[in-house]
């Protein structure tokens, strides 16, 4: 049965184009509706600092390509792209109507492939998925596409890394980097294609890793499977995002056993990461154990890496209690059942709930009861902001849409990231003290 959805926390699955422009010379040409990029264009989460997707270039289909198809207007369109935008990858993103007439995408975009053009194309039309969906697919149908089927020498120690959809992912730049550094510090070299100084020669070096790192609860899966059946690289899929001391030491710990790198050598790193994190903690002890900056209990509404990271961040590294948390990231119901397990792996047998759930309203309603014994204590987007004043509580903006916060290369991920986060929650909370 349909359902009203209220306070939607994705867009469809042509917002994937996101992935496509976070990819330094990647540009995406879209076979949809005139007002599709604008609509998925949201200024607060930036762009990709080579093109704005005010100038991505789109066929603007109208009721003409509905009746009589699309393919000639796609085609002049790629070739018109490839003739004025200096790029170094075309991706062609589908979106409804497109698909649904049945316009050759594929046939067309292979054209230009065998001409040696730049091109590939991914079907990525809103009724078949969201953009996390939509993400995975992109990445997919680039490793498909462009890169060599033949498996290459690795490269001793090369790794490639992948995260949360970039750009619908606040903090996705500033996260990856500090993943990056980790993997550094353990005598890793990590391959990354998002991001300043990365993209298409980056994504040529994938077939030559030792070992594919997924950090993420589900977005990523399919391409990372991807590579390891088409090149035999193994892959750690690592389900949550490391914040402070506790969940990165395991992380580095899971890495160097993925990666066959001395115990000795992981040991010292998280022995200098920690006595640094806890020297830092230590000096503000008393401020985290004062009752009235902040209570012991909070709820987490947000997609599955944030709300699941969140939770075992300030469970394991703080000792509070969460209540139900929220998942509104439409989870494909395959990967849920790992992410509630994750939930119960918490410090101190502590457990808690968790519900999938895309609808703000109800979820709302639902926190709006849970009693907090003391000040509430809520992460989310945009719309929990409404919900925290309402119940006279503290609200911390951590996620998509996220309006009145503005993120250019902060990281929450880490042992740096955990003090970060611990900074933003305090400073809210000391925020209400009178004098």
């Amino acid at each position: 049965m349909t359902k009203i959805l209220d306070q939607p926390r994705y867009v469809c699955a042509l917002g994937a184009m996101r992935t496509v422009q976070s990819i330094p010379g990647a540009i995406p040409i879209l076979h949809s509706g005139p007002g599709c990029a604008e609509k998925l264009n949201n200024n607060a989460e930036g762009s990709s600092g080579h093109f704005s997707p005010n100038i991505f270039p789109c066929t603007s289909i109208s009721e003409k390509e509905v009746i009589f198809g699309g393919n000639d207007k796609l085609k002049a369109t790629i070739e018109n792209a490839l003739k004025v935008i200096n790029a170094d990858l075309f991706v062609v993103l589908t979106g409804c109507t497109s698909e649904i007439v049945g316009d050759r995408v594929e046939e067309i975009s292979r054209e230009f492939q065998r001409q040696g053009k730049p091109v590939v194309y991914v079907n990525t039309p809103g009724f078949k998925g969201n953009n996390i969906l939509g993400h995975d697919w992109v990445l997919s149908g680039i490793f498909d596409q462009l890169l060599s089927k033949e498996k290459v020498v690795t490269q001793k120690g090369c790794v490639n890394l992948f995260a949360g959809p970039p750009l619908y992912d606040p903090y996705w730049l500033g996260n990856l980097r500090t993943l990056e550094h980790l993997l550094t510090r353990l005598g890793l070299k990590p391959n990354t294609i998002f991001g300043h100084d990365r993209g298409i020669g980056n994504i040529k070096k994938i077939p030559a890793a030792e070992l594919n790192i997924l950090v993420s609860p589900w977005a990523g899966i399919q391409s990372v499977v991807f590579l390891h059946d088409q090149y035999a690289t193994p892959y750690l899929h690592y389900p949550v995002l490391p914040i402070g001391a506790f969940e990165t030491s395991k992380f580095l710990r899971a890495v160097a056993e993925a990666a066959g790198i001395p115990p000795e050598v992981v040991n010292s790193v998280i022995a200098e990461s920690e006595a640094e994190y806890y020297y830092y903690i230590e000096r503000y002890a008393n401020t985290f154990l004062e009752l009235r900056i902040m209570s012991k209990r909070f709820a987490v509404v947000s997609d599955a890496q944030y709300s699941l990271a969140v939770t075992k961040f300030l469970t394991n590294d703080l000792g509070m209690f969460p209540t139900k948390q929220f998942i509104t990231d439409d989870t494909p119901k395959k990967y849920r059942s790992l992410i509630e397990n994750e939930f119960k792996k918490l410090n101190y047998g502590i457990e808690t709930e968790v519900e999938f759930s895309t609808n703000g309203y109800e979820i709302h309603e639902e926190i709006a009861k849970v009693d907090f014994a003391g000040i509430p204590l809520i992460f989310g987007s945009s719309y929990e902001k409404k919900l925290a004043a309402r119940l006279e509580g503290l609200y911390i903006n951590i996620s998509y849409p996220m309006l009145e916060k503005l993120v250019m290369n902060s990281s929450i991920a880490g042992y740096s990231g955990g003090l970060k986060l611990l900074e933003d929650i305090y400073t809210v909370g000391m925020s209400r003290l009178v004098l």
